[in-house]
């Protein structure tokens, strides 16, 4: 391939204009509202099924919305490719903006379950359309300048979803969670109406239903796995058999159907394209493994900190600094140089690195030492993570890029909840065995005020029952014997996710070196048509 791509001054290759200010700060508001919506509910949680009513149903608030953000990502990217961008990009809008203002009006739980699901389905759209857009108006030689911002704003919504879903819920309703989408949406979704000059695909598109639906199929089977086994049935049991089967039959059946059909859902050039497999695989090992150490360490830091529920999603703001200073440093030097393999490795290292010092945590360690592992964490991840994306759009024909980047997003929300449920399981495991024990030695030392808390109200304290609240409120002893069973718990599992990493830069090795192109895939797709 000719490096002539490489020598171009990136000054040559594109020149923002007002327009595109304009339709990047939509993108902007676009991808953050995506973003947040998967992290504000949860401080609200509790109210919110407390004021609807229907507790047994609380973990559907959530599932509910990630299972159809994983369905809808697949036909999304398809649709783009086939309809034309805006068109998909402002449906999208509308069904979350109205996902969103129906819940808001949710006076019982089964509609709010549903309501979810609707806003999902537009947010599936939401994240995948803006980074196909970015293909569209952005030559990949200057596309990671612009997408490190929007990668980080997913470490931003991770330290701004569970505060500004508190306040809302302590000082107006948990109904403004919900609200707060419209006026946004709503600008947004005028700037893109009226700024947004993207083609427009006529005639009917033949979307490939059959093989959707066996994609899905799987998704659902194992974001049902990974939400119910462990809680709702045991892991050995033969619920967790039947769905791991139906995944391996649904997804079986789908390289067959999509060798026949006139536009698959998922090309099977994809996966015989070396780019996407390795993003793909490493996208999948990096989310996995990242969201499963941030989804435990707010509690830990609550249960051996006593810190608030605010103060430890503020406790991720170095993370988020980091993957924001790391993305935006690796966006421009990419841009520069055209180089871009070694960020992958580095960045895995890295980043694998800072969860080996949170494997060394204790409870004589400082909150400072938190916060630096956590910031090398992200800054390891920020290295490489928006690069990935870029890589899969930059290796495929433009006429293909949403399809690509949706089975790339797609793959990764499985990844996602694979690594949160492994990783769940065995921490609630090694949790169960530490607290039994310590429980154990401190009924012997037969200390009456312990003897009298662990019985409680004739129930006793159990790993269900065990809230931050509550721990603080334990006498002295309880309340180290309970710290001192999540560290040993906890900071093992840390040390295992480090290697993850790292097979994750070793992988990356495998990636080919493509010239990142000096053309937007609006003018690729041009060019292809005279030709």
């Amino acid at each position: 391939m000719s490096k002539s791509h490489s020598k171009k001054r990136v000054s040559d290759v594109f020149v923002p204009t007002r327009d595109f200010w304009i339709i990047y700060i939509c993108l902007m508001v676009v991808m953050f509202l995506s973003a947040l919506d998967q992290t504000i509910v949860g401080t609200a949680l509790p109210t919110i099924v407390g004021d609807l009513g229907g507790a047994e149903h609380m973990a559907w608030a959530v599932t509910s919305y990630t299972l159809a953000i994983t369905v809808a990502m697949p036909i999304y990217g398809k649709l783009g490719d086939l309809m034309g961008r805006k068109p998909t990009y402002l449906a999208a809008i509308a069904i979350f903006l109205l996902g969103s203002a129906l819940c808001g009006l949710s006076q019982t739980m089964l509609p709010f379950i549903a309501f979810r699901f609707i806003q999902g389905l537009g947010g599936g759209g939401l994240m995948i359309t803006s980074q196909a857009i970015t293909a569209d108006l952005l030559p990949a030689r200057v596309r990671s300048v612009y997408m490190a911002p929007m990668g980080a704003l997913f470490g931003v919504s991770s330290v701004l979803g569970p505060l500004i879903g508190g306040w809302f819920t302590d000082s107006l309703t948990w109904h403004w969670i919900f609200y707060i989408n419209l006026p946004l949406g709503i600008a947004a979704w005028i700037g893109v109406a009226v700024f947004m000059k993207l083609p427009r695909h006529h005639g009917k598109p033949a979307v490939d239903w059959l093989g959707l639906i066996l994609l899905d199929a799987g998704a659902v089977a194992i974001v049902l796995l990974t939400s119910w086994a462990g809680t709702t049935f045991p892991w050995a049991s033969w619920q967790t058999v039947a769905l791991v089967a139906l995944t391996l039959l649904m997804w079986g059946l789908v390289p067959a159907v999509e060798r026949r059909a006139a536009e698959p859902i998922l090309p099977m050039r994809l996966l015989r394209d070396r780019t996407f497999v390795v993003t793909t695989v490493v996208g999948m090992l990096a989310m996995g493994t990242m969201f499963g150490v941030l989804t435990y360490i707010p509690t830990y830091l609550q249960i051996v900190y006593s810190m608030t529920a605010t103060t430890s999603g503020l406790m991720m703001v170095p993370m988020t600094a980091g993957m924001l200073i790391a993305s935006t440093a690796s966006g421009f030097a990419v841009s520069k140089t055209g180089r871009y393999r070694g960020y992958t490795i580095v960045g895995t290292l890295i980043a694998a690195g800072g969860m080996v010092g949170l494997s060394t945590l204790s409870s004589s360690s400082s909150v400072f030492m938190v916060g630096l592992y956590t910031f090398i964490m992200g800054f390891g991840l920020g290295l490489f993570f928006q690069l990935l994306v870029l890589l899969v759009q930059n290796a495929v024909p433009a006429r293909m890029v949403g399809t690509a980047t949706s089975d790339n997003n797609f793959f990764r929300e499985i990844g996602v909840s694979l690594g949160v449920a492994g990783i769940g399981t065995v921490f609630t495991s090694r949790l169960s065995d530490q607290i039994h024990d310590a429980f154990s030695a401190l009924v012997a030392g037969g200390d009456p005020a312990v003897v009298q808390a662990l019985a409680g109200d004739g129930e006793g304290l159990s790993l269900r029952s065990l809230t931050p609240a509550l721990v603080r409120s334990l006498p002295d002893a309880l309340h180290e014997a309970i710290s001192g069973a999540y560290i040993d718990a906890l900071t093992p599992i840390f040390l295992g996710l480090a290697p993850i990493m790292v097979v994750a830069g070793v992988i990356s090795l495998a990636l080919p070196h493509i010239d990142l192109s000096t053309k937007s895939g609006l003018e690729q797709v041009a060019e292809e048509e005279r030709v």
